[in-house]
């Protein structure tokens, strides 16, 4: 057991420091020394944990992922608590995808990795799979929470006919949002107000 939880350490390291890179220079052209360099750990160590760039961002995007899962997840309880109750669809629903655009530094560079995920799994049919995966579980419990919501008369019926549609729709609105940000086309709180101005078609104006 003890070897274990060090073996995840060092891969934790590891991706810590390709977050570094990304914060500071992005990750184009970034090689498996670069990273052992910023690391401080010499080449061959970091292969024993990484074979290949792609399986070391793979291991960064889903750990980026785990802990803005978390994150997320502590705001809605959050939420809950100060309602005293379970928070309405849209309050989640806001929360979650405010939860997945660049607005602080862990955010961007989450943003960042996923970016670098993205330009390399466009021709990389192993790490295309993570995403043909993950965005439909995703997209599947944003269309429950849409349902819910039509279900309680929160939802106008004629405004969203398809809630996995509307799903993707909000995730793909997110992945632009997140884009034009890390441009510097708007800011953080542009983005945010874009987002909210989408879910006041969906659901009405907030109370």
């Amino acid at each position: 057991m003890p070897k274990k939880v060090d073996h995840e350490a060092r891969r934790l390291e590891i991706a810590e420091a390709l977050w570094r890179i990304a914060s500071t220079r992005g990750l184009d052209g970034v090689s498996l020394r670069d990273v052992a360099a910023e690391a401080d750990i010499s080449l061959g160590r970091l292969q024993h944990y990484f074979r290949t760039k792609d399986e070391m961002l793979l291991f960064a995007l889903r750990h980026i992922n785990t802990l803005a899962d978390r994150r997320i997840r502590e705001r809605i309880g959050t939420l809950a608590a100060g309602l005293g109750q379970e928070p309405p669809p849209r309050a989640v629903l806001r929360e979650c995808l405010a939860g997945m655009l660049p607005l602080d530094e862990k955010s961007r560079v989450g943003a960042l990795v996923g970016a670098a995920y993205f330009a390399r799994a466009v021709h990389d049919e192993r790490l295309r799979a993570e995403a043909r995966e993950g965005i439909p579980r995703l997209a599947e419990f944003f269309a429950g929470l849409l349902r819910t919501a039509q279900e309680r008369g929160e939802l106008a019926s004629e405004r969203v006919l398809d809630p996995y549609t509307e799903a993707m729709v909000l995730i793909s609105l997110v992945d632009g949002l997140t884009a034009y940000t890390l441009l510097g086309v708007q800011t953080g709180e542009e983005a945010v107000g874009r987002l909210d101005a989408h879910l006041e078609r969906l659901f009405g104006a907030s109370t």
